[in-house]
C-alpha cells in the first residue's frame, strides 16, 4: 500500500554496495580516522567481506563507534530492564528524550552488552540534512521521519510512517526505538505526546487498545548526571519566551549533535520498563478514542517518571530554585559547590541575561524532582 523506499533503512540485501559506496567517501574516510585512529576504512574494507547482513555491521564495527562515545563523555553507565524484553518479540520503545544522538545510542549499547539485536530507530529528517548523514544513518537502522511539508503533506508522511513502524512490528519482528515527543526535552518535563500515539496507532481506532497490545510498548528512562547541550536548551527557551518563535541557525542540529556526543555526561542511567499490557485493561472501555490516547500515555509517562534517577544535581537544582533545603540531604556541601560551578560557566552565553540562563538550567536540572515526586504520590 506505501512505498517506504525514502524513509526506511537500508536491508540485508543492500547494505553491501552502500558501505563500498561510503568507504569511498573521502567525507566519510575523514570521520573514521578522526574517531577511530585505531581502525582505519582499510581495516573496515579488510573486514567487510565476514559481515553478511546488517547486524553483523552493528556488532562489530558500530559497536566500536558507541563504546567510543560511551567511554569518551561518560563516567558510568547503569543499565537495567533486559530481563522484561523478550529476544523473541518486536518492542516498540518509547523513551524520554534529552538528547538526538546518545538517547537511542544509548539502547543500542545496552543491546550491545547483552548480545541482543539492535532495534530501529526514527528520527527527524531535520537531522539528516547532508547526503553523508543520510546515508549513515539508512545504514544504521535510522528510520526517518519527515517533518516538513504542507498539512496535507504531513498527514501523509505521518500515515506511511504509522504504517511503516507497524510494518517493522508486525511483519518484520524488528523492534523500533522512538522519542515520546518532537525534539528534546528542553524544560526538565518528560512527557508522551498524545499525536505520538495517535500517528503510531493510526488506521485501527476501531480496535485501538488491542492494537496497542501487540505493538509491546516498553517505556524507556533515560536519566544524565550532566544534561546534554544544556546550555543550548536553557538559551533557546529563553529565548522562546512569551510565545516568540525561536529560529534555529543553519548548521545548529547538526552542532547539537556533536556537542551531545562529546558533551561529559557523567552517570547515565537507562531503564526499560515493563511492556504495557496488563495495565492497558485498566483503560475504561467508555472512552472516546482521544481521551483512550492520554490514558496511554499517562500510563507510559507513569513508568518513565518512576524509573527516572534523580541525581545530587537534581536535588541541588530544586533547592536552589526554591530556595529551601528540602532536599539537602541528597548530597554534599562540595558536590553543590561543583554544580554551582558548573552552572555559572552554563550561564554565559552571548544574546541571554545571565540570571535568565540560570533559571532555565535550574528548571531542566530540577523540574525531574517534582515530577518524580508527583509520580510516587499519585502511585
Amino acid at each position: 500500500m506505501y512505498d517506504f523506499d525514502d524513509i526506511r533503512p537500508y536491508n540485508d540485501s543492500e547494505f553491501r554496495e552502500a558501505y563500498y559506496k561510503l568507504m569511498d567517501d573521502p567525507r566519510f574516510q575523514d570521520t573514521v580516522a578522526k574517531f577511530l585512529p585505531n581502525y582505519t576504512v582499510e581495516d573496515l574494507r579488510r573486514d567487510f567481506p565476514k559481515y553478511h547482513c546488517v547486524d553483523d555491521v552493528q556488532a562489530d564495527f558500530i559497536r566500536r563507534w558507541v563504546e567510543l562515545f560511551v567511554k569518551h563523555s561518560t563516567t558510568r553507565c547503569e543499565m537495567s530492564g533486559i530481563e522484561n524484553i523478550d529476544p523473541q518479540q518486536a518492542y516498540l520503545f518509547i523513551s524520554n528524550h534529552r538528547d538526538i544522538t546518545f538517547d537511542p545510542a544509548m539502547l543500542q549499547y545496552y543491546f550491545f552488552i547483552e548480545h541482543r539485536r539492535t532495534s530501529k530507530i526514527a528520527i527527524g529528517d531535520n537531522l539528516l540534512k547532508t547526503p553523508l548523514l543520510d546515508q549513515v544513518g539508512r545504514l544504521n537502522k535510522m528510520v526517518k521521519v519527515i517533518r516538513s511539508g504542507s498539512l496535507r503533506e504531513k498527514l501523509a508522511n505521518s500515515q506511511r510512517l504509522s504504517a511503516y513502524i507497524q510494518y517493522s512490528l508486525f511483519e518484520e519482528k524488528e523492534s523500533v526505538w522512538i522519542a515520546q515527543r518532537d525534539g528534546r526535552t528542553k524544560d526538565g518535563n518528560d512527557f508522551t505526546k498524545q499525536g505520538l500515539l495517535k500517528m503510531v496507532s493510526m488506521g485501527h481506532e476501531e480496535d485501538l487498545i488491542g492494537k496497542i497490545k501487540r505493538m509491546n510498548i516498553v517505556p524507556m528512562s533515560i536519566s544524565y548526571e550532566f544534561e546534554p547541550c544544556a546550555e543550548l536548551k536553557a538559551r533557546e527557551m529563553a529565548l522562546s519566551e512569551n510565545g516568540q518563535h525561536y529560529e534555529k541557525r543553519p548548521g545548529e542540529d547538526f552542532e547539537s549533535i556533536k556537542q551531545g556526543i562529546f558533551d561529559p555526561k557523567g552517570q547515565v542511567t537507562l531503564v526499560l520498563g515493563n511492556p504495557l499490557h496488563e495495565e492497558l485493561d485498566s483503560v475504561p472501555a467508555d472512552l472516546n478514542v482521544n481521551d483512550k490516547l492520554h490514558y496511554i500515555c499517562k500510563l507510559i509517562d507513569n513508568q518513565i517518571y518512576a524509573n527516572y534517577k534523580l541525581y545530587a544535581n537534581n536535588y541541588i537544582a530544586h533547592d536552589l530554585m526554591y530556595d529551601n533545603q528540602d532536599y539537602v540531604e541528597f548530597y554534599t556541601e562540595e558536590q553543590k559547590q561543583k554544580f554551582e560551578q558548573y552552572l555559572q560557566r552554563k550561564a554565559v552565553v552571548r544574546d541571554v541575561p545571565k540570571e535568565k540562563m540560570m533559571e532555565y538550567l535550574l528548571r531542566i536540572y530540577g523540574t525531574p524532582v517534582d515530577n518524580f515526586y508527583k509520580n510516587q504520590n499519585n502511585g
